[in-house]
């Protein structure tokens, strides 16, 4: 069946469909999709009639335009039809939904539906997200664009090609649209937690579900503590826990204390052993302290490693380790005796020891010390990091300036860790 020109869903909703007499059998109402070869396409119309609805099948269609739109079938030939659940309706299940630009890595709103006609089907090539699509419904769109001009303003075509555009849920329903999983690894994992954090939460769910180990991991740091706690509390343990291992140990920590307490040890039960440990070390501390802020995810050696032992030795942990700033020096009971920079380690002879290129006029701070006072050191001091030892000089772990500047920025939500 020919479609000829542009052709949006807009346009021919509440069009007359017209047998081959010209009698007009009802108004457009809605188009019911499938999934088809190489885009969705229309299987039916929907006409409606005195309050009832009647469907026309794609096949008994003869003519499809702005214009006109007629088929085989007679008053007489019509089925009521009730929109059943499992179908997939253009106006109904996607027209003013949300869907994620590709291009643009943000949830836009489907203002409108662009149809092409591809061997004698009607196939959905594209959704209209812009302000056109918006002028287009309300009928302004030609006398908008021709107001615009005198302006010297041209109003542009925002639209989103369906092969950039498939759902979340098999049946297409309740829109969980989204790119194509294959894309979604090179967008960056903050835009993926601001695209979960757009659509409803059951979308959100169902693309995290979709993102590998590693993908997941990132994503899940940088989304809001509800959001993150909600996501862990409904996810399969198993899964739940891999996430979790894949992450920095205080993160990991911060995301375990927002769940439940049966959920936290059905996770920390199938993590490595040493992996439960460093987290449960960490959830033992305030939040709003540096040992609630430290991670114990650093790199310490003995102070009699030859440099070039330490360089080679540092290669291989660094590979296990988010971040790192300074190698730590620490005795046989990880007392911390100095540190040094990875600048002073790679500038150093390598048969000198650490001990011999260590600084020992350390800054440190306890456990317990409020994280303004962290934040504080840090910025006196100008530190990327700063360790935190016990009131005997055992290393615990270490403060970031990035676990700080998210401190000291507008908070997203102030967590509440739990204790255990």
């Amino acid at each position: 069946m020919p479609i000829f020109g542009e052709l949006f869903v807009s346009e021919i909703l509440k069009r007359p469909v017209l047998d081959l007499k010209g009698d007009e059998l009802g108004l457009l109402k809605d188009l019911v999709i499938v999934k088809g070869s190489p885009l969705p396409e229309v299987q039916s119309l929907i006409v409606s009639r005195r309050k009832k609805h009647f469907l026309i099948p794609w096949d008994t269609v003869n003519i499809f335009n702005k214009r006109i739109i007629a088929t085989r079938l007679t008053r007489d030939d019509l089925r009521e039809y009730d929109f059943p659940e499992e179908n997939l309706h253009a106006v109904k299940d996607i027209m003013d939904k949300q869907i994620v630009d590709a291009t643009g890595a943000k949830v836009v709103r489907v203002n409108d539906i662009k149809l092409e006609g591809y061997e004698g089907k009607a196939m959905l090539v594209a959704i209209d997200a812009g302000m056109r699509g918006i002028l287009r419904r309300l009928g302004f769109e030609k006398r908008g664009s021709e107001l615009l001009r005198l302006f010297k303003v041209e109003l542009p075509l925002n639209l989103i090609s369906w092969n950039y555009i498939q759902p979340l849920e098999p049946k297409l329903k309740t829109i969980a649209l989204t790119v194509p999983r294959q894309m979604v690894s090179k967008l960056h994992p903050a835009d993926l937690a601001e695209i979960i954090s757009s659509v409803s939460r059951e979308e959100g769910t169902n693309l995290f579900r979709d993102l590998d180990i590693k993908t997941a991991a990132e994503t899940l740091s940088e989304l809001e503590p509800e959001v993150q706690a909600s996501i862990i509390e409904e996810m399969d343990t198993e899964k739940a826990s891999n996430i979790i291992e894949e992450m920095p140990p205080d993160e990991a920590a911060d995301i375990l204390g927002d769940i439940s307490a049966e959920k936290m040890k059905a996770i920390l039960e199938r993590l490595d052993i040493e992996d439960a440990e460093d987290i449960q070390e960490l959830l033992e501390h305030e939040e709003d302290t540096a040992g609630g802020l430290m991670t114990n995810d650093f790199i310490a050696y003995p102070p009699t490693m030859p440099v070039s032992k330490a360089i080679e030795r540092f290669k291989q942990d660094a590979e296990e380790i988010e971040t790192i700033y300074y190698i730590y020096v620490v005795d046989e009971e990880e007392r911390l005796l100095g540190v040094l920079s990875l600048r002073e380690l790679l500038l150093a002879e390598p048969d000198r020891t650490l001990q011999d290129i260590m600084i020992t006029s350390l800054k440190t701070v306890q456990p317990d010390a409020d994280e303004n006072v962290v934040a504080a050191a840090i910025s006196k001091y100008n530190l990327v990091a700063i360790p935190v030892v016990d009131s005997e000089g055992y290393l615990l772990g270490i403060v970031t300036v990035d676990d700080i500047i998210d401190r000291i920025l507008p908070p997203k939500a102030k967590r509440k860790r739990k204790k255990v």
